[in-house]
């Protein structure tokens, strides 16, 4: 509520007069004006001290009630812009580390690989501190949307399906997808070679939507993991005969590991712009506009100045970013 009159016909109101004025305005009448100061030259007002009466008299048929009711609603509007304002001082980014070169971790349990790098300089730029929260895939946008972090930086492709659900930044870079089979085992990545096959792929991505969209109406058995790491031990087991993935995170992340030994790519890149999107970037809360602008800004600096290439260069021998 606000305080009672000190004197007769004034209230002590902080910034009041734009506010009677918007309500004025709401209601279908001018803006009021301000009483000139010499016809009251005994009352010398503050600033913060506001004359109501002079703004009741010319309503006419406006009650002083319907005025107020106006005056609250503007406070309350006010009051709510202010609240859901937010200074980003700290950044929290959603991430599955089961995905190298990209995200995973070391030797040392720390968080490390090219999203990790491109977040903490996204940061860095934005004078934010990074923290990572750990989540499987395919509970990214879920928990985007519950606001458990406030971006998911981790190999996620745009898609127009997840364009529906959450907004993403400008690109972060563009791999293919491919599929791994065993050396000499004649799989191709194609409806007719997979029927009765069994093909492993992650919870979530977009290689789970593409074998489930074109493949396992076919024939072939789609299995899907919570991370990366299960599909490829289940692919060395014997469990699974083909495992469908990025293409990049496919040769640096297992082929050309001991563990990717006897396994192979099998077959070209998979195209698909509808399922397979155009390259990965951060997604975001569509109502965190203002959070959008400030990372799609850093981001354009970091390729601008050079310090993407400097990053790329620890991981990759080629252009990830792509046409």
């Amino acid at each position: 509520m606000l305080d009672l009159p000190r004197h007769r016909g004034f209230y002590q109101v902080p910034n009041i007069f734009g506010l009677v004025s918007l309500a004025r305005v709401a209601g279908g009448l001018p803006a009021a004006k301000t009483t000139q100061p010499s016809r009251h030259p005994r009352r010398v007002m503050s600033q913060s001290t506001i004359r109501v009466r002079d703004y009741l008299e010319p309503l006419g048929s406006i009650s002083v009630k319907k005025l107020l009711a106006a005056l609250t609603v503007a406070l309350l509007a006010t009051v709510s812009i202010g609240a859901h304002a937010k200074d980003w001082t700290t950044i929290r980014f959603g991430v599955d580390a089961s995905y190298p070169p990209f995200e995973s971790k070391g030797s040392d349990g720390k968080l490390v690989g090219f999203d990790i790098d491109l977040g903490n300089e996204i940061c860095k730029r934005l004078n934010a501190k990074c923290v990572w929260v750990e989540n499987d895939f395919d509970g990214m946008i879920p928990a985007l949307k519950a606001k458990k972090f406030d971006g998911v930086l981790s190999s996620m492709s745009m898609t127009p399906q997840r364009a529906e659900q959450i907004a993403f930044s400008s690109k972060l870079f563009n791999t293919p997808t491919r599929l791994v089979a065993k050396k000499g085992s004649n799989i191709l990545p194609t409806a007719e070679s997979l029927a009765g096959k069994s093909v492993g792929v992650e919870q979530g991505t977009i290689q789970e939507t593409y074998a489930k969209t074109y493949w396992e109406p076919k024939g072939a058995k789609v299995v899907a993991y919570q991370n990366q790491d299960q599909v490829y031990a289940d692919l060395i087991s014997g469990r699974l005969d083909a495992a469908l993935q990025d293409a990049v995170q496919a040769d640096i992340g297992f082929l050309k590991t001991p563990r990717g030994a006897g396994f192979q790519f099998v077959g070209k890149d998979l195209e698909d712009k509808k399922i397979l999107g155009e390259g990965a970037g951060i997604g975001m809360r569509k109502d965190d506009a203002d959070l959008k602008v400030k990372v799609d800004k850093a981001i354009a600096d970091i390729i601008k100045d050079g310090t993407y290439k400097k990053l790329e260069k620890k991981y990759f021998d080629f252009d990830v970013y792509g046409g």
